[in-house]
């Protein structure tokens, strides 16, 4: 994003409700069928690259307005959306949104963009509801599960790869559980492991044997309460990007390390944020795709590059917002650090950025299937890889150093 940054809050008399929430552990995997009617704290150097994108026009190719749609509210992970975001920008505090120029590299575009939060500004609801719900929404943060999860009623196709790897993580207090490495073995430590109900893979950790039924809890809310109030007698769900530097510096009741490990080390690997359409849409939107794809791999570089001015921005639209998310300027750079440091956004197998591996993929659908079936919602038969990614769109030059 270039520099002096204007905006202009928009004010509206909607509100949301306030929530205690600290940190982006929220549930991409709740089984919520759409509607049919509706490290250092500081970020590691990353050598700058030109953007190959700088001086493009989506006008006329594109929606007028770009509308994405996220899956929480703003936050370091997505920062390589509002990168995208020029001068000068909107704070819309009734649509819960942030919008302004869409800008590839600092230059105009020719077409607005408009991010919207997710979570508690859309009732919690799964991001493939607002997409079928919503004809006006372009794109959205649709996890490789919930791809799989609705690929027969409510069928996405994911364009680009957000994150290489799940943030999704289960923390444990180290000094309560000195010899817990792993999920395994909080499994056969007999650990109770906090979670928000309805997460895909925790019904996948309890039908392999990770972890047993009978030790895991769906009743999380967000909130620090029961871990702290255990004395780190529990474990919990939460963002490996967040809840560490969180817990360690801002959770007042805590204020000491945690250990953690990744879910998508446990055998479910999920792409994170994956930037999708409705798979009905895909034709219509290929031409704008062409073009806008590869600028949104180059504000992933670009951002993590230089995070500190979108950071500004993302902040600032949280305290705007004013729905009870908290999110500080340390967590901020805690996050880029970790999502580089942890592989969490990186190149795909090779040196692109955001494209997917279709056997890693595959390998998530055969594995899940088994999960939905019991869960009672069936993925469409048949369903490979192809049916919800592809990486048609990728220009495999843009990539981090």
């Amino acid at each position: 994003m270039h520099t002096n940054k204007q905006r202009t809050r928009l004010i509206a008399c909607a509100s949301v409700a306030a929530l205690a929430l600290v940190a982006c552990g929220g549930d991409d995997d709740a089984a919520d069928t759409p509607p049919t009617d509706a490290p250092s704290t500081e970020a590691p150097d990353v050598p700058t690259t030109e953007a190959p994108d700088e001086g493009v026009s989506l006008a006329g190719v594109c929606p007028d307005t770009v509308v994405i749609q996220t899956d929480w509210n703003p936050e370091a992970e997505h920062g390589w959306i509002y990168e995208m975001i020029g001068d000068p920008y909107e704070i819309d505090t009734g649509a819960v949104a942030v919008r302004g120029p869409l800008v590839a590299g600092g230059a105009d575009t020719g077409v607005t963009i408009e991010i919207r939060s997710g979570g508690p500004a859309i009732g919690f609801q799964t991001v493939t509801s607002q997409l079928y719900a919503d004809d006006s929404i372009t794109l959205g943060y649709v996890y490789t599960d919930e791809a799989i999860q609705n690929s027969a009623e409510f069928p996405t196709v994911a364009v680009m790869a957000g994150m290489e790897k799940n943030p999704q993580m289960i923390m444990w207090d180290p000094e309560t559980y000195p010899d817990v490495e792993s999920i395994a073995d909080l499994g056969e430590a007999g650990v109770t492991v906090m979670y928000f109900g309805g997460a895909a893979y925790m019904d996948y950790f309890t039908q392999t044997g990770i972890l047993s039924a009978s030790q895991v809890d769906g009743s999380y809310n967000g909130t620090p309460a029961v871990f702290t109030s255990q004395e780190g007698a529990f474990a919990q769900q939460g963002f490996g990007s967040a809840e560490p530097y969180v817990y360690e510096h801002e959770v007042g009741d805590w204020m000491k390390p945690i250990a953690y490990a990744y879910i998508n080390d446990a055998g479910w690997e999920n792409y994170a944020e994956s930037i999708a359409v409705r798979a009905d849409r895909l034709d219509e939107l290929s031409p704008c795709l062409e073009l806008l794809v590869p600028v949104i791999q180059q504000s992933s570089v670009d951002y993590v590059t230089n995070p500190a001015e979108t950071n500004t921005v993302i902040i600032e639209a949280v305290e705007a917002f004013d729905n009870g998310w908290v999110y500080t300027e340390g967590v901020a750079e805690y996050a880029v650090a970790t999502m580089l440091a942890d592989g969490l956004l990186s190149n795909g197998p090779d040196s692109t950025l955001g494209n997917f591996d279709l056997d890693r993929v595959q390998g998530l659908i055969d594995i899940a299937i088994p999960v939905y079936e019991s869960l009672g919602q069936p993925p469409k038969e048949g369903l490979v890889s192809e049916d919800i990614v592809t990486n048609q769109f990728i220009d495999e030059s843009i990539g981090l150093p």
